[in-house]
């Protein structure tokens, strides 16, 4: 296998079969041989007047000059650990139009929040500019994806994104920093069920026993503590082309050398700064 030399590619895989099924196991060596094939055709495809970049996730989707109307397009698009997460392709558009969090019990239809707790797949987008001020943690429902393409979105100045026993996450293309602790509070994270949540982290983006997630696309920067933990047996993640700055706590990935499970995680990232 030919090294990649431009961009750094890191795959963390410490793997215990007897402890998960095979069927959730993604075998590193094969993973790693479908990402330089794909990197590998994208610069192929390299000539004047191309619209290709070299990054094959970024050739994925922006060579369609029709992308905003294709935007589930996107789903197809991943590659490493998280290359099967779907987030919420197939499922209704839903559009927010309101930055507010005056209620994160009872959220308001047209907020961020309403939309990410909905038990349906969503591909969530929005209808213009907006900072969004969480009153606590973002806590998302499976099947879900925040699009931030067409708008410069930013989740900041509060508690941020939690996933929390969720599976098919897709985060793209907005701006997440100066992230706060919050919780000791009551957060809705479906339609039929709120309920206490303790203190959180002040994490950028919190990965909590979940799977199949892809981060694409975002800065992220100057929060409390990391800027994206995964931990307690997540796996199946992929981060890239993001942009971390101002911190010194990027990523964490398994919380403890003694929880076993965390020995079971995939995740890969890819041309991160």
């Amino acid at each position: 296998m030919s090294n990649i030399s431009v961009f750094l590619i890191f795959f963390f895989s410490l793997l215990i079969p007897n402890l998960v099924s095979s069927s959730s196991i993604q075998d590193p060596e094969l993973v790693a041989q479908d990402v330089h094939r794909s990197i590998n055709a994208s610069r192929r495809n390299l000539a004047y007047l191309s619209c290709g970049t070299g990054n094959p996730i970024d050739d994925c989707w922006r060579c369609d000059p029709n992308w905003e109307g294709n935007r589930q397009r996107l789903a197809d698009c991943a590659i490493g650990f998280g290359r099967d997460a779907i987030g919420g392709r197939n499922g209704r558009i839903y559009v927010v139009t309101d930055s507010g969090d005056d209620n994160p019990t009872n959220p308001k239809p047209g907020t961020l929040r309403h939309a990410v707790i909905q038990d349906e797949p969503l591909w969530i987008i929005f209808n213009r500019d907006m900072v969004i001020k969480l009153n606590q943690e973002l806590v998302m429902n499976s099947h879900k994806t925040i699009d931030g393409r067409g708008a410069s979105v930013h989740i900041a100045d509060g508690p941020c994104i939690t996933i929390h026993f969720a599976t098919n996450i897709i985060i793209h293309g907005i701006h997440i920093h100066d992230c706060k602790k919050a919780g000791n509070g009551n957060i809705r994270d479906s339609p039929e069920h709120s309920g206490w949540w303790d203190a959180s982290d002040g994490d950028g983006v919190s990965i909590f026993s979940s799977q199949h997630i892809w981060i694409d696309h975002c800065s992220l920067s100057n929060c409390q503590d990391g800027l994206i933990d995964a931990i307690h047996g997540s796996t199946a993640i992929t981060i890239s082309n993001n942009y971390f700055t101002h911190h010194d706590k990027v990523m964490l990935l398994g919380h403890s050398d003694s929880y076993t499970q965390d020995k079971n995680m995939q995740a890969a990232s890819h041309y991160c700064l």
